[in-house]
């Protein structure tokens, strides 16, 4: 169930009343139901929250873990969600805990879609041991994801050494988590985070290579810096990105899942530095029909502030493709 329901609700409701003050007929019930189906289904994807985009209140302890689902669908009437894991780290084999999050998120109709995972080693590391010790820490997650009744878990596909040398690992890395997850009926998602990951053409080589159901992409539509000043993963200005709409055209073929980042806005309310309406027409042609997952990670705006404003947008972007 997307906003524009809910907001096509409220102007039928009101229609309905003014037709009934002036003594006119016509708005029938049956006229309005129908009216409120045709909203919901204007855009061709559905709606998610990614929990990164309130991380500053999470970290800062104004939001807790547990709220997170019922936080994205009172305060944004988003009803599907996608957790990060560093906000409930130590809780990966909570049974307990697990089940908490799950009912809190039943309890408040929101489903949840996937878990993102981080700062548990690089898959495409190109130690073997390291690379098993990775790809072994992740199990716990997969349990977690099926526990929660998510589809997916995010990975990365970090690694250091030639391209041809961390795309052999990545392939073996993927593809031993992948073959784990299958028992679980949990997709292993990669997502551009960075380095090779943020190469559409080493990225596909690799997700080719593995060439298994369950191991996928989630296509953000920022994360394309290829490299930094320094070399270093994170920190330092960008200096070779790649072409962000290429390399979500890219990942489509292989997408589970999609990540609409945004950082700032306009006065028009579009996004400064992202086309999302082109975002949106690369995801179409591609007959993707899945959900698209607000990620605020800006300055200016509040987390509050920036995620609707990503909503809102994607709404209005959606409805013109």
């Amino acid at each position: 169930m997307k906003l524009s329901r809910r907001n096509f609700v409220i102007r039928s409701s009101q229609l309905a009343l003014g037709v009934g003050l002036m003594g006119c007929a016509g708005a029938s019930t049956e006229d309005a139901n129908t009216s409120t189906e045709d909203a919901a289904t204007e855009l061709f994807f559905d709606i998610s929250l990614a929990q990164w985009s309130l991380h500053q209140d999470l970290f800062d302890g104004k939001l807790d873990n547990l709220d997170f689902a019922m936080t994205a669908k009172k305060e944004f009437d988003i009803h599907a969600v996608e957790y990060v894991n560093g906000f409930f780290k130590d809780k990966a084999k909570d049974k307990d805990y697990i089940n908490e999050m799950k009912k809190r998120a039943a309890d408040h109709g929101v489903k949840s879609l996937l878990v993102m995972i981080d700062n548990e080693g690089d898959l495409g590391n190109t130690d073997d041991a390291a690379r098993k010790t990775a790809v072994e820490n992740h199990y716990k997650w997969v349990e977690a994801a099926q526990q929660l009744g998510c589809h997916s878990i995010r990975v990365n596909a970090f690694g250091e050494g030639t391209r041809e040398e961390v795309a052999a690992a990545a392939v073996d890395g993927l593809g031993s988590l992948a073959t784990f997850a299958k028992d679980y009926n949990i997709n292993v998602l990669v997502e551009n985070h960075g380095g090779y990951s943020s190469d559409g053409q080493w990225m596909m080589g690799v997700m080719n290579t593995v060439n298994m159901a369950n191991c996928g992409m989630l296509p953000d539509f920022g994360n394309f810096c290829v490299a930094r000043d320094g070399g270093k993963r994170w920190e330092g200005d960008c200096i070779d990105t790649y072409d962000k709409y290429k390399g979500v055209e890219e990942f489509m073929p292989k997408a589970i899942a999609v990540s609409a980042k945004s950082y700032d806005f306009d006065e028009a309310g579009d996004e400064t530095t992202i086309d999302f309406k082109k975002m949106l027409q690369i995801i179409k042609a591609a007959n993707y029909t899945g959900f698209i997952g607000v990620e605020y990670e800006g300055k200016r705006l509040s987390p509050y502030e920036g995620i609707r404003a990503t909503k809102a947008l994607l709404e209005r972007a959606g409805k013109e493709v």
